[in-house]
């Protein structure tokens, strides 16, 4: 997505912004549009059939997995009450063995058990509760959610929400905690895990945009949640699965050829939109947005506090992702090249966000020495971080904003560090290459 100097910070982020101060309240947030219908004429004429079919196909796909739920109870007998919301607790980094333990064994029962009828999971919930009741729902309690224009986050539905969604890690971590399992269980008692996990290369698959970028949620739910979402990684995390799949990993090396080949061509094409939502600010390259447009990749904004900006933290997974590439093209190296060196110029040094008193919790204080640290979010024209509230203001402060919003967010972190590192280490594996190719040498 391109920005120039004089499109100004109100068509950048399509927020109304009052010349930035020291502390001030620089702009107000706005909605992000849904992928509709209603909105394919955005669309060049070649590519709104795709479009309308992928819409109209998660149209359909909730409505099977609203009457697969309904059809597990019997004419007015009343649902379990819905699962509690909590940690996942589903370990990545355990020894080998453990995955063959009784106890992995419960965490992935409950699991599947929990795979919605589509082949996705829920979020936020702790897969070391029992297994799924019938006719229990598969997401969390929402009934306490605000059905009000003031939330860019309340449902639809209360009682029908993230059914299904790549946000906080879900569906790609049950896959992966499935597939160290199975690994332990090679005979029929991990056949279950297996066809989950199968499942769930289909959700991913059934779920990629025509452009080859992933929703949030799906089947769709509307609002930002129908954004290319690269908050909490989620795209990155998807492309990352089903190339480990498509490479024939240890824990997928169960998967049939042709899924397997499915699952390396949906990699690849997360690409084109991965390269084309990078944003480009007076014709330099930047880094990532947290989400784009589906059809038009501009960025967009998320929560009430989660504004369009560029991503420290999740620019830094997507380049993981472009780095991890086989013969990389020059336009992807161009895009790797640009967004680590923006990472570098944008780091934050000298400076903590840590908790100051139990009144105040976390603030950025002064701390010489300390860093580097980088912003969750920063301004897509300045590059400077900038900082969201529950009741949708911006700050160019963070320590202006709210105690609880300020308290409750990752506003800094050290996640390009990671990113950062890789890139060394490609430059080096180039150059060793190139060296050895060298006639004569």
């Amino acid at each position: 997505m391109i920005f120039s100097r004089s499109m100004g910070l109100a068509s950048a982020m399509c927020v109304a912004l009052a010349a930035p101060a020291f502390g001030a309240v620089i702009g107000t947030n706005l909605p992000a549009a849904e992928v509709s219908a209603a909105r394919l004429g955005e669309l060049p004429a070649a590519q709104r059939a795709a479009w309308a079919d992928y819409i109209a196909r998660s149209h359909k796909q909730q409505q099977f997995d609203r009457d697969s739920l309904a059809a597990e109870l019997l004419p007015g007998e009343a649902a379990p009450a819905p699962p509690v919301a909590g940690s996942g607790k589903m370990p990545l980094n355990k020894d080998a063995t453990w995955y063959g333990s009784a106890e992995a064994r419960a965490i992935a029962d409950t699991i599947v058990s929990f795979q919605t009828p589509s082949g996705g999971w829920s979020k936020n919930q702790d897969r070391t509760k029992p297994a799924r009741l019938r006719g229990q729902r598969f997401a969390n309690d929402a009934e306490t959610m605000q059905l009000d224009g003031a939330n860019f986050d309340a449902p639809h539905d209360r009682f029908w929400t993230f059914v299904g969604t790549l946000d906080n890690g879900a569906t790609t971590t049950e896959m992966r905690f499935l597939g160290r399992v199975q690994a332990q269980s090679p005979g029929k008692d991990g056949d279950a895990y297996r066809s989950s996990i199968t499942k769930g290369i289909k959700y991913l698959l059934m779920a990629q945009y025509p452009n080859g970028g992933w929703p949030q949620n799906y089947p769709l739910e509307g609002g930002f949640h129908d954004g290319i979402t690269f908050n909490d990684n989620a795209v990155a995390e998807a492309a990352m699965i089903l190339q480990d799949i498509a490479e024939g990993h240890a824990e997928f090396a169960f998967v049939t050829g042709d899924l397997r080949q499915q699952a390396g061509a949906a990699s690849a094409s997360a690409l084109r939109p991965i390269l084309g939502a990078q944003v480009v600010v007076d014709g330099k390259k930047t880094i990532w947005p947290q989400q784009v447009d589906a059809l038009t990749l501009a960025p967009i904004s998320a929560r009430n506090y989660e504004m369009r900006s560029l991503a420290g933290a999740e620019s830094a997974e997507v380049l993981l992702f472009l780095m991890r590439q086989p013969n990389p093209t020059p336009e992807l190296r161009n895009a790797i090249d640009a967004g680590v060196a923006w990472l570098k110029a944008h780091a934050i040094y000298d400076k903590a966000f840590t908790k100051v008193s139990v009144e105040e919790g976390r603030k950025l204080i002064d701390k010489p020495g300390a860093g580097p640290i980088w912003s969750r979010n920063y301004d897509i024209q300045t590059g400077k971080p900038i900082f969201g509230d529950r009741d949708k203001s911006i700050h160019d402060d963070v320590n202006d904003i709210s105690m609880g919003r300020r308290n409750g967010y990752s506003w800094y972190n050290t996640a390009p560090k990671k990113a950062l590192g890789a890139y060394v280490d490609m430059q080096r594996k180039a150059t060793a290459s190139n060296a050895g190719a060298q006639p004569g040498l």
